[in-house]
């Protein structure tokens, strides 16, 4: 009973600072930063309080004021994957398609996102939160909007009326995924060229 409230207590993060200094800002995106980047490059595992600490510029104490254990520092760095909001709706459905798409790419990619979902995977059995606070946080957004583009591009007629939008988004957003598994460059025209095949763009 004991271990559970701990682990939730660290899962939880920081409920609340006593008053004093304001937080610096700057440190705060370091510690961050960091966090995805050791998640990425080492997995939960081989992430520490002590390396993001250094890496950061800070030490284990001041880290731990932010983020009380490993758990909470490694949920707040999948978080940070999508600090980036969603780009305004297009009025076209398609390109509005084509600019998710491009959008998922930045975070997976540029933002080591992919690295970072392989980390998590990795630890699904033994913290199961990581990996539902990556479907929260990145993927599902990312593909409600995907999805709900599709929708449009059927009711509008420019796609066929029995296509399945759920599936349709598994055969995009999953293309990203089998580059980086076969260990391919994934190239800056991805989005334009993977949406051309579920969705060619009108002649």
């Amino acid at each position: 009973m004991q271990a559970a409230q701990r682990r939730n207590r660290a899962a939880g993060g920081v409920s609340g600072r006593p008053p004093g200094r304001p937080r610096d800002a700057s440190l705060d995106a370091a510690i961050l930063a960091a966090a995805v980047s050791q998640l990425a490059e080492r997995g939960y595992a081989g992430m520490s309080i002590e390396g993001v600490a250094a890496a950061a510029g800070t030490s284990p104490p001041s880290l731990r004021r932010r983020y009380p254990g490993k758990l909470a520092l490694a949920l707040a760095g999948v978080d940070a994957l999508q600090v980036t909001e969603l780009p305004a709706a297009a009025a076209s459905p398609r390109a509005d398609a084509l600019a998710v798409l491009e959008h998922i790419r930045e975070i997976m990619v540029r933002r080591n996102g992919l690295a970072v979902l392989a980390a998590v995977m990795a630890e699904r059995d033994r913290y199961p939160e990581l990996l539902a606070r990556f479907r929260r946080r990145v993927a599902e957004p990312r593909e409600a909007r995907l999805r709900a583009a599709l929708v449009r591009g059927v009711a509008s007629g420019s796609l066929p009326a029995g296509l399945d939008p759920s599936l349709a988004v598994g055969l995009l957003t999953g293309s990203l995924y089998a580059c980086y598994v076969r260990g391919e460059r994934i190239r800056g025209d991805w989005a334009q060229r993977v949406l051309g095949i579920v969705w060619p763009e009108p002649g």
